[in-house]
């Protein structure tokens, strides 16, 4: 097997365990409801909580990769993160929960450091596709493993050998496999493909890099339409259970898991396309758009995200229909134009910013996931007459975003999007120049 094909499997692996807990709260809400007397706003505190963490660490790790290498940094964030979900797992109360649970969450961040290490195994004409699967396969985590096997596996009725209780097991045993995992990676993978190419990672990373990367108009942009995108949809993996059996009634703990893992598998599963049809346009050079002449990837990137706030307002829709199975449906909706716009974002990534791919990473990563602490209040908001609206609330909150992305995708400004910016600072090295 080629070092790049192996780089590729194990932070993929890695990156969907990752998911699995982070997101291993959200089928068993019921049960930690009743564990530590929680309301439906509680848990969409308990929601956000699970989010809280990632932003900052996915920003802090992402030139933490660039520097150390993603091999070492992998290793040590699943070493914390299997520790602290094991914490959890014992918490007798509900303050020792929620901040075992904060920690255990920088799971999040093994998106960040997967994918810039498989972007220091893949040339850019392969990038979109290989970052598609990677990111794809990973946030399947949350669908496939999350909300389709741990609740099968550690059922309401489930004794085992160490805990009674479902949820406690699923904490403690995901977080064995976590420490696994970690001594796992440290032992068969390498930083990069060459030294040639990890010397030009390393000696990217600086301080005043990172302030020139973070406020060019490329991240900056790329960022905000990953909080419409990844924000969106770890809103919806953590909140999607609990909308489906309070809002239809559905009290069956593998049901509503189930219903809610419709939305995680398409989010997850179809990324790939996302970022597959953007190396095909920009290999194509193929106008998708009568907009952005020129500007490819731009093009479809731009289309997803419009995809992404029409399929809110149509969530909003069904859900006030009445039928649940309509809401199933328009969920999947959702989650399949979540997966193309957040593949074609992160096919830009490094193709735009190739020597800094864990720093820009970081950025768009860490930024796009506020929107998963944020989003979960909404849904959840106590003032809505009914728990349909909050979506068409957040669909009509994304229309700024996208008039950004419009601004940042026209030619003249998409062609520089790498070296101009809102402030002007100067760059401790050089950027590689925006191709077209």
């Amino acid at each position: 097997m080629k070092a790049k094909h192996r780089t590729l499997i194990l932070a993929t692996a890695m990156f969907n365990l990752g998911f699995v807990i982070w997101f291993s709260f959200a089928p068993f809400t019921g049960g930690i409801a009743d564990a530590f007397g929680l309301s439906v706003q509680d848990l969409g505190i308990v929601a956000s909580a699970a989010i809280v963490a990632v932003p900052l660490g996915r920003i802090l790790v992402g030139p933490l990769s660039d520097r150390y290498g993603a091999t070492v940094v992998a290793s040590a964030t699943m070493l914390v993160v299997g520790t602290f979900a094991i914490v959890s797992a014992f918490a007798r109360t509900y303050e020792v929960f929620i901040g075992a649970r904060i920690l255990a969450s920088l799971a999040g961040v093994t998106f960040v450091i997967g994918i810039q290490h498989v972007s220091e195994w893949f040339e850019e004409e392969e990038l979109g596709t290989a970052e598609g699967i990677f990111a794809g396969i990973g946030n399947a985590g949350a669908g496939l493993g999350a909300y389709i096997t741990l609740p099968r596996i550690f059922g309401a009725n489930y004794a085992g050998p160490i805990f009674s209780t479902n949820w406690r097991a699923a904490f403690f045993y995901t977080g064995a496999l976590a420490i696994v995992v970690g001594v796992a990676y440290y032992v068969f993978t390498e930083p990069a493909k060459s030294d040639t190419k990890r010397d030009a990672t390393k000696a990217g990373v600086s301080w005043e890099q990172w302030k020139f990367i973070a406020t060019r108009y490329g991240a900056v942009v790329l960022a905000v339409a990953y909080i419409m995108t990844f924000g969106l949809e770890i809103a919806m993996n953590g909140w999607l259970g609990t909308y489906y059996r309070e809002a239809f009634g559905e009290s069956n703990l593998v049901l509503a898991a189930t219903f809610a893992a419709t939305f995680s598998i398409a989010a997850g599963l179809l990324r790939p396309i996302g970022g597959y049809v953007s190396d095909v346009v920009q290999r194509k050079e193929m106008d998708v758009l009568p907009w952005f002449h020129g500007r490819y990837r731009e093009q479809w990137t731009f289309a997803t995200l419009v995809a992404v706030m029409l399929s809110m307002f149509a969530m909003t829709a069904a859900g006030l229909t009445g039928s649940l199975y309509v809401a199933i449906a328009t969920g999947f909706l959702v989650g399949t134009c979540c997966a193309f716009a957040e593949g074609a974002i992160f096919a830009q990534v490094p193709a735009m910013f190739p020597d800094n791919s864990g720093t820009v990473a970081g950025i768009v990563g860490g930024i796009g996931t506020t929107g998963g602490v944020v989003y979960p209040l909404v849904f959840a908001w106590s003032f809505l007459p009914n728990l349909h609206l909050g979506y068409a609330i957040v669909g009509a909150s994304t229309i700024p975003i996208i008039a950004l992305c419009a601004w940042v995708f026209q030619p003249k400004i998409g062609r520089v999007a790498n070296e101009a910016g809102f402030v002007d600072t100067h760059s401790g090295s050089t950027v590689t120049s925006n191709s077209d």
